[in-house]
């Protein structure tokens, strides 16, 4: 099984949102089948085969989500993101202002899907293979 060790590795080589597609293919290797991030600290919930699933804890001071999410300003910050116009800390801020609670990532279809704090989805984006 994959430990948070090795996710760490693969992620330290992602600068930008650029790197997201090659950081998701390093990862599945490994064996993860889906993960969640959470916005309000940055914690991780990785999953893998057999229900095997392990955490990376909080990466920063707690954020407030806004309550009301704002898909279309969402959508505006995540493509600077993409296109690498800012940093992962200043992303989660972005998603924390726009009521993105949480994106969870999905190996077999493909997905990255976007929360608000209701668990209504935001966004659904297919990731680049």
């Amino acid at each position: 099984m994959f430990t948070i060790a090795q996710i760490k590795e693969a992620h330290s080589k992602v600068k930008s949102g650029a790197d997201f597609p090659k950081f998701i293919a390093e990862i599945k290797q490994l064996g993860v089948t889906y993960y969640e991030a959470f916005v309000s600290d940055g914690h991780i919930d990785y999953y893998g085969a057999n229900d095997y699933k392990t955490s990376a804890p909080a990466k920063y001071e707690p954020i407030a989500v806004a309550p009301t999410s704002d898909k279309v300003q969402f959508e505006t910050d995540l493509r600077a993101h993409q296109l690498g116009k800012t940093d992962y800390p200043q992303f989660c801020l972005d998603c924390a202002h726009a009521g993105v609670e949480k994106w969870a990532v999905c190996f077999e279809a493909m997905t990255c899907t976007y929360f608000d704090s209701k668990g209504t989805i935001i966004l659904v984006e297919e990731i680049p293979a």
